[in-house]
């Protein structure tokens, strides 16, 4: 008798036990899913309130977000950094279109601006560029500002169109030596690189990126700039565009390598404080080094005019158009002079 319970009691318990699993395995689905679910309503309705400050002008298969302020010639034309967009030049804009015509605009994938058919190169990105100015009708000349990557893009836009543009600002810009100079240190020290754009989806669509956007984004997004980051820029062609940039970053530092613009007037604007390596997982000694090299290579683009001239940005980091935007104000409208 005491075998025959025994014997029932063992299906029964294992029974529980798979009704508990489930459940707790049904209620990890469901929260996934409504994770997933709530991104991709607040998603849609970001876009309902986040429109276009500018226009979607055709680019040659796709169309690109240009913000035009202010009259006037030269047009300052803004380019902004890696994983930077419009919206990152804050006040500047502003400031500079009561001199000027100012126009600042969405790299393809970026913001507003439409994904791009073409390979994210320098050459590609300054071309469609281009295309969209004609076809708005904001023609030349051009005085172009650029930060980090975005100074190089602003190079090669001066190098490939040389007649159209009367100066050049670059706010602590990315020299074209930097990936050569770097690699080993970056590999020695244990880089490992920014996590793959296949991640960052992931996490987006989750959700997970909008419930912990403050630990998150934390040194990556100011705060204030944090809800517009979630609701207008991190979208899968954003990461997709930024991540391919990065790896073609290396075609337009050939393209730079060497470059002279005769007596172009050049402003090289290099930040005062060092980068926060440790925050990226370098060691000490390694980030002094890239340091170095970084503040090396802001000098060596002095070459690149006879009318160059060195500024440094003191009180700021990278993010010089955060921490001193007066300075960029004051250094293009020395140039408008």
């Amino acid at each position: 008798m005491n075998k025959t319970a025994k014997s029932h009691r063992k299906p029964s318990k294992w029974r529980k036990l798979k009704w508990s699993l489930l459940i707790i395995l049904a209620l990890i689905g469901l929260s996934i899913g409504s994770g997933f679910t709530y991104e991709a309503i607040a998603s849609k309705q970001a876009a309902r309130n986040y429109p276009p400050p500018g226009k979607l002008v055709d680019a040659g298969g796709y169309k690109l977000h240009l913000v035009k302020a202010g009259t006037g010639s030269p047009t300052i034309l803004m380019e902004a950094g890696s994983g930077e967009t419009s919206l990152s030049w804050r006040q500047i804009p502003e400031e500079l279109s009561k001199f000027a015509t100012v126009v600042t605009y969405d790299r393809a994938g970026y913001a507003w601006s439409e994904p791009a058919n073409t390979e994210r190169t320098g050459e590609n990105i300054v071309r469609e560029l281009h295309t969209a100015l004609e076809k708005e009708g904001i023609h030349g000349p051009y005085l172009m500002v650029g930060h980090s990557l975005g100074g190089m893009y602003a190079r090669l836009f001066t190098e490939t169109y040389r007649d159209e543009v009367v100066g050049l600002v670059l706010i602590d810009a990315r020299p074209e030596d930097d990936a050569r100079d770097t690699a080993e240190i970056l590999k020695q020290g244990g880089f490992t690189g920014n996590p793959q754009a296949s991640t960052l989806k992931l996490i987006k669509h989750s959700g997970l990126l909008r419930l912990f956007k403050d630990t998150l984004l934390e040194g990556q997004v100011p705060k204030e700039d944090r809800d517009r980051f979630l609701n207008v820029i991190a979208k899968d062609s954003y990461f997709e565009a930024k991540d391919e940039e990065g790896n073609l970053a290396w075609t337009t530092e050939e393209a730079l390598r060497g470059q002279r613009l005769g007596n172009l007037p050049v402003r090289v604007i290099a930040r005062g404080l060092p980068q926060n390596y440790a925050q990226a997982g370098i060691s000490e000694e390694s980030g002094r080094k890239l340091e170095a090299i970084w503040q090396e290579g802001q000098r060596k683009m002095l070459d690149i005019s006879t009318d160059s001239q060195l500024i440094v940005a003191e009180r700021s980091g990278h993010m010089v158009i955060h921490d001193q935007p007066e300075l960029v104000v004051e250094t293009v409208r020395s140039l408008l002079k």
